[in-house]
């Protein structure tokens, strides 16, 4: 019996031990201690989330700095490689195939459907009084051959352009992805290098029609009347050009211009110091988009250009063809440059020349 007993308080003890020995690995295991070399956060860095691993500056810190482009140093002669991480140009890709080409299609669409709807409205501008057969000259061939310099240059950079902004989502649906790349590659090409011919184009035509497209005050009589064209029978005096050719001119001259100064930073890149940025790279963002946003802006106006002198208005497109217009086109349009030229062929002044 006093065996049996002390058997059964050895085991009990056993147990108690095991139990003890059990909740003390337990508790021990869900308080475990950092060891003494660990480096414990203070109060500060509790609150902003910053580690003390990079010394001073913080590893948060430093990929912050590395996103915001900070200019690091290379040993390779290109220096612009310096910049790790340039967070502005996710920025830069989602504002080109967001609200750029999202709203470059809308003002596209917009100008072309108006133009459809003034088409069906009004029909084509016909000369009211019918054709007299009496051809007056307009332009001169210099004159003509400036204008048609530009003009080819500019649908070349246009189709291109637009190639480079929508062809993805036009083009290859239709032509594949092969066929699309030889596009793309050959008109990378005919881009470039149709751009000095648009330069040419454009200094030309600046010297050869600055001098008529000044506005004077019967422009505001041709503004007020919407230069005839929404009525028939109604005929605003105007000179050589009327308000809405100048508009035409200005904006082409401008645009021109700006589409010029972002192309050649983006055809010699980094070499152009005063285009906007922080950065070099900034620079290429900033005449990316804003070569971007001028060209859609001249494609607009150029639209409405071609299709007022061609199928909108009757008579027009001889002036930049053959050079000659029709007598009664000129009385009933430009009026007051026609009784300039009979004034001075009536006095003998054989000075009066077309726009050259």
């Amino acid at each position: 019996m006093s065996l049996h007993n002390s058997l059964a308080r050895l085991f009990v003890c056993v147990l108690i031990a095991i139990s003890i020995f059990s909740y003390s690995s337990i508790a021990h295991s869900q308080t475990v201690r950092p060891p003494d070399s660990a480096v414990n956060q203070s109060v500060e860095e509790e609150t902003t989330g910053a580690s003390n691993t990079l010394g001073n500056n913080s590893q948060s810190d430093y990929w912050r700095n590395l996103r915001g482009g900070v200019q690091g140093t290379v040993s390779i002669p290109d220096k612009n490689a310096g910049v790790m991480v340039q967070s502005e140009g996710w920025e830069w890709m989602l504002f080109r195939n967001g609200p750029l080409k999202t709203y470059g299609w809308y003002a596209l669409a917009a100008m072309v459907g108006s133009l459809v709807l003034f088409f069906l409205f009004r029909g084509q501008i016909k000369v009211e009084s019918g054709m007299s057969g009496e051809k007056i000259l307009r332009f001169s061939k210099m004159a003509r051959f400036g204008h048609w310099l530009n003009a080819s240059a500019f649908v070349v950079l246009a189709l291109t352009g637009l190639n480079m902004l929508y062809g993805r989502d036009i083009l290859i649906p239709l032509i594949g992805l092969e066929g699309f790349s030889t596009v793309t590659v050959v008109g990378k090409f005919a881009h470039n290098w149709g751009a000095f011919a648009f330069i040419l184009g454009i200094v030309w035509i600046f010297l050869s029609f600055v001098a008529k497209n000044f506005v004077s005050k019967e422009d505001f009589v041709w503004v007020i009347k919407a230069g005839g064209m929404l009525k028939k029978g109604v005929h605003p005096p105007a000179k050589f050009f009327n308000f809405g050719e100048k508009v035409v001119f200005w904006s082409a001259i401008i645009g021109g211009v700006g589409v010029i100064v972002t192309g050649l930073a983006l055809l010699f890149p980094y070499q152009l110091e005063f285009i906007p940025g922080e950065l070099a790279v900034h620079k290429m963002q900033f005449a990316s988009i804003w070569h971007s946003i001028i060209g859609l802006g001249l494609i607009v106006v150029i639209i409405g250009h071609i299709y007022i002198g061609t199928i909108g208005m009757e008579g027009s497109l001889s002036s930049m063809t053959t050079g000659y217009v029709d007598r009664n086109w000129a009385k009933e349009h430009h009026s007051l440059w026609l009784e300039e030229l009979d004034k001075k062929s009536k006095s003998g002044d054989t000075t009066t020349k077309p726009a050259e």
